[in-house]
């Protein structure tokens, strides 16, 4: 039969001579995905605590296919040369909050719709991913659900960033830490910014199903006051336990962790005995409560950074101040005696209250106050996977994993501060910066 029969039979039978196979019945044709191979002359093994020397990193398509000191480089493949600089795993900043602006007034999200909100957040993405964090996990927003949508966008190519796990909303008390407060009280807020306020263990249980349904990777708490929230006190204990064990009950129905905002020491063990995956700041944290996240093996994620950037900004709010006073060096002890008592920790910096993109530089901070250079990055790359809970998807350089992959100048292992400069980014197989 002629190809321009076949072509006439087919249309008269009501399907298109341009079917794919699939459409057809036919087996598909299998798609050959690229093949990239990095050449690393110094290469940071987070699993094992090592740098290596002179690696080959086989990647097919959007995963690592293999690492190792003598691979065959595969015909046709495209070899980026990076002999003379570290390669290490992609970053994870396991507290952020990209979906919002970096703002030290809370309250000029007012003046903005949530559409204008959600425009003026893109350019957040991209300079935390060309910045190497190829991955973080998002805490909260001040209107619901931008975040969700900040994320999908992301994951259909719509603009680049890096790979989000959301909140969804803030899940807090009635005028508590992370609410919109500071208003006249006979002014009514709309749904999205005050969507996960919540006042009994029934209605945090509601709260959390309505975030499930509605796209949340996991759920944030805030167990004690804030610092940027009008009329808190960081002291204060806010959540009660019981409604803290309802929330840790309550997503682990939907198979999602909990991460509890806690300043104050009464309200971070409250959170540890709940049940939550991590304490968000820990900042007043005491020898009992470091005792009970190594029991009950909690991650305590600490920002001992953006103390810098609140006593700094020139339009940081009087009563944040006051807040603040006195908690950065108190934070930044406990964070010294966590690390020496073999406590789990992650890599969280609050981007957003510092400006987006210069996440790394509380590495340096993490060093200087009690971490070595490997467990810093550790950190952010293994912990950070095993918190999120997916490190067989990313965390390190290895087969079967996502290439999400940086590369810097230096030796950050000899100085940290090389973290603050990367050269390269590479994030599911896809290179985003590669500086000459």
């Amino acid at each position: 039969m002629s190809k321009h029969i076949s072509c006439l039979l087919m249309l008269y039978l009501g399907l298109s001579p341009l079917m794919s196979n699939a459409q057809s019945g036919a087996a598909p044709t299998p798609v050959a995905q690229p093949v990239t191979v990095i050449r690393a002359g110094k290469f940071i093994d987070v699993e094992r605590g090592r740098e290596l020397s002179n690696q080959i990193i086989v990647i097919r398509g959007t995963k690592i296919e293999a690492v190792g000191p003598n691979l065959t480089v595969p015909q046709g493949a495209k070899v980026i040369d990076m002999s003379n600089m570290t390669v290490l795993p992609g970053l994870i900043d396991c507290h952020t909050h990209l979906a919002d602006l970096a703002e030290a007034e809370p309250l000029d999200v007012l003046q903005r719709t949530s559409t204008e909100s959600a425009y003026a957040a893109i350019p957040n993405a991209a300079v935390t991913l060309l910045s190497g964090f190829t991955t973080v996990r998002d805490v909260g927003v001040y209107r619901a659900f931008n975040d969700v949508a900040m994320r999908d966008a992301i994951a259909k190519g719509i603009f680049i960033g890096p790979r989000m796990y959301v909140a969804g909303a803030y899940v807090t008390i009635s005028e508590g830490a992370g609410a919109m407060t500071g208003l006249a009280p006979d002014i009514q807020l709309p749904l999205d910014l005050r969507y996960g306020e919540a006042n009994s263990p029934w209605e945090v249980r509601q709260r959390i199903r309505e975030l499930a349904h509605r796209g949340a990777d996991h759920i944030k708490v805030l167990s004690t006051g804030a610092v940027l929230t009008h009329g808190s006190n960081p002291k204060s204990i806010e959540f009660t336990p019981e409604e803290l064990r309802a929330a840790v009950e309550e997503a682990a129905n939907f198979g999602m962790k909990v991460a509890a905002h806690a300043h104050a020491a009464e309200g971070i063990k409250n959170a540890i005995r709940a049940g939550v995956a991590s304490v968000e700041h820990a900042t007043l944290i005491d020898d009992e409560g470091i005792a009970l996240a190594k029991q009950h093996g909690t991650y305590l994620d600490m920002d001992i950074y953006d103390e810098e950037c609140i006593q700094s900004a020139a339009n940081t709010p009087a009563d944040f101040l006051q807040h603040d006073a006195d908690l950065a060096e108190a934070q930044r002890r406990n964070f010294t005696k966590a690390v020496r008592a073999g406590v789990k920790m992650t890599f969280g910096t609050d981007a957003g209250v510092c400006p987006h993109g210069i996440n790394a530089r509380q590495f340096a901070f993490m060093v200087k106050y009690g971490m070595t250079p490997m467990q810093a990055i550790q950190s952010a790359t293994v912990s950070a996977a095993d918190l999120i809970g997916h490190s067989e998807l990313f965390g390190s350089i290895a087969a079967g994993k996502s290439a999400d992959i940086i590369a810097v100048s230096g030796d950050p292992l000899a100085d940290i501060h090389e973290l603050e400069h990367v050269r390269f980014v590479m994030k599911e197989g896809k290179v985003y910066k590669q500086d000459p």
